[in-house]
């Protein structure tokens, strides 16, 4: 499907500056908020039982793996994830455009999430399969969709910050209710039915996508600046893939000759250590041959403190779906009336406090911004990594009364989740802002992208540690991450003033 393609057999008017059809703001909105909405509860129904399925007994259905082998996958997964968002950007700027990369990047993950669900009569080769189909859909559809909204508003300006929040809103709305029915039907019916609801969630998506496509207007269409390099778009796209299928028969002959010995495990350890070597060299180049004056440098150097910052961050804070949701499947109570709840459905918390709470962060920026008081950027970090910290402390906390199998209150994980919450509401919405404001002008992009790699980072480092779950005492797993993200709150806390310095001004 290309993007000249007629509209949906509807009459729409083009997205124009000052409509006003959806809130008050242009109808167009309404078709991404819920194409997002739809996509996040695909995803997150799926991840928030991914784990649960893999180290599930064979008899009940599951894939019986060991819960370093589960995380390992997990941790390359969700780093996929991340990581894909740059490739799928390029595709969509050279050669599909956003709009027809948000429907083929639907349309992808919807056969990824029916592949895993099939993997019980077309075995593991469907499971993985349908990873790596969620993945490339995801890397086209998560950046693009978000592009198209900025596009609804070229007058930019507080509207337009207004329309990316009720866009986020249904972000929310969609990881929040996702575990509730995936969860439910994955544990207490059949695995194979909740990854199946994940990919009718994205088909309705889809169909409300391709129904409110009129609305969109001129929005995400493919530029006709990058038609004409089309052809040498294509023929990047084939030299890139045939040198990844290069590397990997060169992997595959190496192990079946018992050269080297590939484990899953330990294809995550050496994914986490390139990601974090291509973050440093791309840095290191950046400054030393980028062409930049003295404060663009310093900038730059924030930036990769905030790569650093922001990659533990993540590392802690994506447990939720991995070692915090096995500590809900077996350490902890979720007996209600005598009906035992699906572990999964503690998945919701978060979002359910991002719901909330969002509003009350707001009020209180601008409230301390009229009182000259608002943090700074690096100490919002700080507070951040801090209260991810506390946060496992908690938890660690939790896991000591749960000796020989005695289960706890889920109130220790939802005081964790609450912790998490905050954190993440004090760093995550200035970070990527952050690095629009701090990037040279001739590297945003690129610098977007390294919060990507952040994000990819963390996701991968988060599976590892999962991966002790079964090894590690849970107080010591629990306190060692604690310890870990406290101390580099520490280290933001007591770097702000110089880091603001760093800064140049810049807010």
């Amino acid at each position: 499907m290309s993007d000249s393609t007629g509209s949906a057999p509807h009459t729409a008017s083009p997205a124009v500056p000052g409509e006003t059809a959806f809130f008050g703001h242009p109808r167009g909105l309404a078709t991404l908020f819920f194409t997002e909405m739809w996509e996040r509860f695909s995803f997150y129904g799926g991840r928030g039982i991914l784990i649960l399925f893999m180290t599930a007994a064979i008899a009940t259905g599951g894939l019986g793996m060991t819960a370093a082998t589960a995380a390992a996958i997990y941790g390359l997964y969700t780093a996929s994830v991340y990581l894909f968002a740059l490739p799928g950007g390029w595709v969509a700027d050279r050669l599909l455009g956003q709009r027809s990369s948000v429907f083929w990047g639907g349309l992808l993950i919807a056969a990824g999430n029916f592949s895993v669900a099939a993997h019980g009569s077309l075995g593991m080769t469907a499971f993985y399969a349908g990873l790596i189909l969620i993945v490339l859909g995801t890397g086209l559809l998560k950046p693009n969709v978000s592009t198209i909204v900025g596009e609804l508003y070229p007058e930019g300006g507080a509207r337009r910050d207004a329309g990316f929040s009720i866009f986020y809103m249904g972000i929310n709305i969609g990881a929040f209710v996702a575990p509730l029915i995936c969860g439910y039907l994955g544990e207490n019916i059949d695995w194979h039915l909740g990854f199946a609801a994940a990919g009718v969630g994205m088909v309705l998506g889809l169909i409300q996508y391709r129904l409110g496509w009129g609305y969109l207007g001129e929005a995400g269409k493919f530029r006709e600046e990058a038609r004409a390099g089309k052809p040498q778009a294509l023929r990047q796209l084939m030299l890139g893939l045939v040198f990844v299928a290069i590397i990997a028969l060169a992997l595959y002959f190496l192990d079946s000759r018992g050269t080297i010995s590939i484990t899953l495990e330990g294809a995550a350890q050496a994914t986490g250590v390139i990601i974090l070597a291509i973050a440093v060299l791309f840095f290191a180049s950046v400054l030393s041959f980028g062409g930049l004056d003295s404060v663009e440098k310093k900038r730059v150097v924030v930036i990769f403190l905030l790569f650093l910052g922001a990659a533990m961050f993540w590392a802690g804070f994506e447990q939720a779906a991995s070692s915090l949701n096995l500590f809900a499947e077996r350490l902890t109570d979720r007996n209600v009336f005598g009906w035992e709840a699906p572990a999964s459905w503690l998945q919701s918390i978060n979002p359910l406090f991002i719901i909330t709470l969002a509003p009350v962060f707001g009020w209180l920026w601008v409230w301390l911004d009229r009182r000259k008081k608002e943090p700074s950027l690096p100490l919002k970090f700080a507070f951040g990594l801090l209260l991810l910290g506390v946060g496992f402390l908690v938890i660690a906390w939790g896991a000591t009364y749960t000796v020989e199998g005695q289960l706890v209150s889920p109130g220790w994980l939802i005081a964790t989740y609450f912790l998490h919450t905050c954190g993440e509401l004090f760093l995550s919405p200035v970070g990527l802002s952050s690095i629009t404001k701090l990037s040279p002008p001739k590297f945003v992009g690129q610098m977007m992208g390294t919060w990507f790699m952040g994000a990819a980072l963390g996701n991968l480092v988060a599976g590892l540690v999962a991966g002790q779950f079964e090894t590690l005492p849970l107080p010591q797993l629990f306190l060692t991450v604690s310890i870990s993200v406290g101390v580099m709150g520490v280290l933001f806390l007591l770097a702000a003033k110089p880091i603001t310095k760093l800064m140049g001004g810049v807010r």
